[in-house]
Formats: C-alpha cells, sequence, structure tokens
C-alpha cells in the first residue's frame, strides 16, 4: 500500500503569489489544549476550528470494545485505580473525565460515527495502535468496528492512517485492514531509515529525533521516497516554524488552532523562516539526547512487544 495521498502537505499560495506546502494539523487526542483528550468533544472542537485530522489512541476493553484512551489505565484521566483490559464497556461507558468539561470515554464507533457525518467528510484519523492489549485481538475488533460504519461516500481506507510501533504490528494490520495506509511509530531513526528501505510504509516521527543533520538526511529521503512524515507532539512556535521549514507532511500538536495561526502567519510572509542560534544550539542537544537514549527505548519498547506477539518481517 502506497503512502497516503489525503495526508500530505498541502499545496497553498503566499501573500506573493507563489505556491508553498504547508504540513496538515493533526489535533492530538482532539484539541487537548482546550478540551479533556480522546473525547468526542474535544475532537468535534478540533474540527470545527479547522484542523485536517484527528490523533487518537485505541485500546480494548475487557469485552473486546475498541475504546479511545492513550493510558492503559483509567487512574490519570478518570481517577479510577483500574485497568481499562479489566473494565466492560458498561462500567467504562458511564465514567466521566477528572478533567473540565468533563466528558464521557468514547468508542472507535462513535468518533467514525461522528466523522461519518456529511459535513465532516474531508476530515481524516491517525490511529495509534497502543500495545498493552493482545494484538491480534485489537486489530480483528478494529477491522470490525471500521466495517461497522459506513462512510457517505470516500471509503475508510481513505481516511484512516494506522499507526504501528513494530515491524509485527505493522504485518498485522496489513493481515486485518489490508489496503490501509500506515505510519510507523517511532524516535529511532536506526530502524525508521530500515523500514524506510524495506518496507512501503509512511512515518509518525517523534519530533527531536529529526533534528540535527541525522534528521535532515531522513527528511530528504523520505521525500525522495514519497513517503508520508508526520513529527509530534509539536506545541511550541518554534518547532510549530522548524517543521514548516523542513517540509513535513503533517504536525500533531495539542494546540489545533494555534498551528494554524502559524501556518497563516508563514503564507502571510511572517514566521520564524530560519533557525536561530539558540534553536540550533537546542537542536545539537536535542539530537545527542536521541543519539544517546533512543536505542535504549526502542529496546525496551521491541521486549515489551515480544510478550504479546512473535515479531515477524516486514
Amino acid at each position: 500500500m502506497s503512502p497516503a495521498p489525503f495526508a500530505t502537505a498541502l499545496p497553498q499560495r503566499s501573500a506573493t503569489g507563489g505556491s508553498i506546502r504547508l504540513p496538515q494539523t493533526i489535533a492530538h487526542r482532539g484539541y487537548k489544549a482546550a478540551y479533556p483528550e480522546n473525547t468526542l468533544r474535544a475532537f468535534s472542537a478540533a474540527v470545527d476550528i479547522g484542523a485536517h485530522a484527528i490523533e487518537t489512541d485505541i485500546h480494548l476493553s475487557k469485552d473486546k470494545v475498541v475504546v479511545l484512551s492513550h493510558d492503559a489505565t483509567l487512574t490519570r484521566c478518570f481517577g479510577e485505580k483500574a485497568k481499562l483490559a479489566d473494565c466492560d464497556w458498561d462500567y467504562l461507558s458511564g465514567l466521566e473525565t477528572l478533567a473540565e468539561p468533563r466528558q464521557h470515554m468514547p468508542r472507535l464507533v462513535d468518533l467514525l460515527a461522528y466523522l461519518a457525518r456529511p459535513e465532516n467528510e474531508n476530515i481524516w484519523v491517525l490511529l495509534d495502535i497502543k500495545r498493552d492489549d493482545d494484538p491480534e485481538e485489537l486489530l480483528a475488533a478494529t477491522a470490525a468496528a471500521i466495517a461497522s460504519v459506513k462512510p457517505p461516500s470516500r471509503p475508510w481506507k481513505d481516511r484512516v492512517v494506522l499507526g504501528a510501533w513494530t515491524g509485527g504490528y505493522i504485518d498485522l494490520c496489513r493481515k486485518h485492514l489490508p489496503g490501509f495506509s500506515i505510519a510507523f511509530i517511532n524516535w529511532s531513526l536506526v530502524e525508521a531509515s530500515r523500514l524506510l528501505r524495506e518496507s512501503d510504509v509512511g512515518f509518525n516521527m517523534l519530533q527531536p529525533s529529526l533534528v540535527g543533520p541525522c534528521g535532515s538526511r531522513f527528511i530528504r529521503e523520505t521525500r525522495k521516497a514519497g513517503r508520508n512524515l508526520f513529527v509530534w507532539t509539536v506545541n511550541k512556535d518554534r518547532w510549530m516554524y522548524w517543521s514548516i521549514r523542513k517540509g513535513v507532511d503533517g504536525v500533531i500538536t495539542d494546540d489545533p488552532k494555534r498551528f494554524l495561526e502559524v501556518c497563516e502567519e508563514w503564507k502571510a510572509g511572517g514566521g520564524q523562516r530560519s533557525t536561530t542560534p539558540g534553536q540550533f544550539l537546542r537542536e545539537v542537544f536535542a539530537q545527542l539526547m536521541m543519539i544517546a537514549f533512543a536505542p535504549l527505548l526502542w529496546v525496551m519498547v521491541r521486549r515489551a512487544s515480544r510478550k504479546r506477539m512473535v515479531p515477524v518481517k516486514v
């Protein structure tokens, strides 16, 4: 499956009439800066202010319902000392977020039903497939949930990007949702570069992992290969401008409203058009930290995944 054409940077007209391309605005867990994360209110608020896409996280409940939650536990968002996997949907559906305005946890089918409205047919979604559940069960349930909601026109394979953390999960995405685009989620340039050579996936990379010469080379290679490239999670103006300068396809942000404003500033000829000395030093520091710690973090991810599945070759 080739990278998603609906998820590429968008052509725009600058104030001088020239043609430019700007990253799409991807709302991280919805409009997380203003509303409780991964709730329908956060998703609808992001759409209302003009976000192009929704990023969200999927888990399984005890009765195998695909629910939207970043955490595998209910503690941080709902104040309950319990694991999602130990709770039925009937129980989960009655909980309210600690954050105001208090909201209920949605299912994947609830988000898809909202996106299936005719007025939302241009909004796409990036699913972060979490690794706390049995991956075979999670992907099978995700495929069933997607099949159960009929979009008005464009099929879901033209509106959904599957986010996978390992080669094994990439393989299961292809098995259960053939024809859907896949983005490898990570911070390891070594592993991402390997997949760039050996597979056809796109990439959803931790933004600091792409700063400096190694990151710049990877960005150039993804462009040359025609792959999608998203960056997460970008909330500071200077890194928003950096993302525009680097030409990524999408910026995942807690504050989609601010990123849209930054894009408008850029179109008007403003914004931070080059790297400042201070940002250069930050980039150098970020690159050194990623070089030092990325291998260790990646080993931890691989070990956690092996407990749930046998990795397969991409």
